[in-house]
């Protein structure tokens, strides 16, 4: 596929009807978050008055969240069964993160050329406070920022497509990441934060196969700590 020479300016990747300032699409990111980094754990019910009492929604837009949820593999909804966080699966993790590094150092390359300034400026403030974030050992911050990143990159790649994949691919292979791997170290974690930016400064020189290998890096091969979990 050609990279196009223009540079088009990059606009939120979302479903029309998913506005961020919605309540739904604030409770669909409170309760992704809380799947993602293991609060609500593989396989536990999910009641949807319970739910819309934790996290002060009402219940119609609990249960939007949870069809596009659902639509993401992340939940389960069965008729008199009721809905589950769904199990954690070795082979779909390896499977989504085989398509992730495709479509995301593709995305690297396209946005090295595509990408805004505007854009680019966007990926850098998705990292802001990451030292901050580090030091604290906030979880939710640094898998929010870590999400926030690689779909502003994938949006600066003007492809709304292929930024939407990366949505349901990051998410897909987060959960497994953060349920089956040894939690990073402090210097781990800087190391990681340097490469983002560093992704960052790539875009920035407009270099793209900088760009791309830097992203394949910054992706790395698919964690043996998840090859051999078993399926939850």
């Amino acid at each position: 596929m050609n990279v196009t020479a223009s540079r088009r300016t990059a606009q939120p990747q979302r479903l029309d009807e998913w506005a961020p300032s919605l309540l739904k699409a604030q409770l669909y990111g409170r309760l992704l978050l809380d799947i993602i980094i293991g609060t609500l754990k593989p396989g536990e019910q999910l009641d949807e008055t319970v739910l819309a009492r934790r996290y002060d929604g009402g219940l119609a837009g609990i249960r939007d969240a949870l069809a596009r949820l659902a639509l993401e593999g992340l939940v389960v909804r069965k008729a008199r069964v009721g809905t589950t966080v769904a199990p954690l699966d070795p082979a779909e993790a390896r499977d989504a993160f085989e398509a992730r590094r495709l479509v995301e150092i593709h995305c690297a390359g396209l946005a090295a050329v595509a990408g805004s300034d505007a854009a680019i400026d966007a990926i850098r403030a998705t990292l802001a406070g990451g030292e901050v974030a580090i030091d604290k050992d906030d979880r939710r911050a640094l898998a929010e920022m870590d999400e926030a990143f690689h779909v502003a990159v994938a949006t600066a790649s003007g492809n709304r497509t292929l930024a939407k994949m990366v949505v349901t691919l990051h998410h897909q292979t987060a959960r497994h990441w953060l349920s089956t791997m040894k939690p990073p170290s402090r210097d781990e974690s800087l190391a990681a934060l340097h490469e983002h930016r560093a992704l960052a400064d790539a875009l920035a020189a407009r270099d793209p196969a900088r760009a791309r290998a830097v992203m394949a890096q910054l992706l790395g091969d698919f964690p043996d700590t998840v090859k051999s979990s078993p399926v939850s």
